[in-house]
């Protein structure tokens, strides 16, 4: 067991590790296959703000304008009064230990997100402890990402990610569901475990307000692009749940939260119920 004496809002994760695939490649082969290639030490050489140039590939990193993870504030907030569409269906997954996460595949039809007419397919899930984005300044205790791939006819994929917050309270029951197959995973980075079928309406991510904006992946390349849905209602997870993600992943990966990056000229939309303000 290793020894997990660091604070429990110090330790942070990064977001989704996947890149962006072209033509009949898989996005797995797109993936750093090196975890180590890049961690998450503030002042290291491999760390945050040496990933761009570390590979001429990741130079976004360091260059971007469209970055993540982003703080989200109201003085700078439109409302907009349009219902999200979701189609989630039960389908085949596994659950992985990437060393960095714990990630859910869906494989088959898990059904899609529809975003301004397009349709965005759900590829995969995992969690991070604390959130990445934060609300006011807050960061919460963990964020759960879902991820959406929508690949068009040139080849080119659009990524969408939906976010959902949590604080520690009651256990979350859809975690609750995996706890015996992450728990035997501990210290086993790419140890996959098939899970049979799995309905993601259990993580039950509808919600009335969300925030919506445009930035990037959070770990190189930074490809940026990448739709972000975060959820405005903030879900409960025990601390127990938390601690046991925390413990399943590589030592390096309790403090892998990417700094917050600069607004720059982005506009932050809050979809909901009301009137629109312009």
């Amino acid at each position: 067991m290793k020894n997990k004496n660091k604070s429990f809002y110090i330790f942070a994760p990064f977001l989704f590790s996947f890149l962006i695939l072209f033509g009949s490649k898989s996005i797995n082969a797109q993936e750093v296959e090196d975890e180590r290639e890049f961690d998450y030490a503030e002042r290291g050489e491999r760390g945050p703000r040496k990933w761009g140039m570390l590979r001429p590939e990741w130079a976004a990193c360091n260059n971007g304008t469209f970055q993540s993870p982003i703080d989200m504030c109201n003085e700078r907030v439109k409302i907009i009064s349009k219902p999200e569409r979701r189609n989630y269906r039960v389908s085949n997954a596994t659950v992985r230990n990437r060393g960095h996460d714990i990630q859910i595949q869906w494989f088959g039809d898990a059904g899609s997100i529809y975003i301004n007419g397009t349709e965005y397919p759900l590829r995969y899930a995992h969690w991070h402890s604390p959130s990445e984005h934060t609300i006011h300044g807050r960061r919460y205790d963990m964020e759960l990402h879902l991820v959406h791939l929508n690949t068009d006819p040139n080849g080119k994929v659009r990524i969408a990610v939906v976010g959902v917050l949590y604080k520690i309270g009651k256990p979350n029951g859809f975690l609750s569901k995996l706890m015996r197959s992450i728990s035997s995973m501990i210290n086993k980075g790419g140890e996959e475990i098939n899970i049979g079928m799995v309905d993601p309406n259990e993580i039950r991510v509808r919600t009335k307000r969300y925030y919506r904006y445009k930035g990037s992946l959070t770990i190189p390349p930074c490809t940026e692009g990448v739709i972000w849905t975060i959820s405005k209602k903030v879900k409960t997870v025990s601390y127990e749940q938390v601690k046991l993600l925390r413990e399943a992943v590589h030592d390096y990966a309790e403090e892998n939260a990417r700094p917050l990056q600069k607004l720059n000229s982005r506009q932050v939309d809050l979809y909901g119920p009301g009137r629109t303000i312009n």
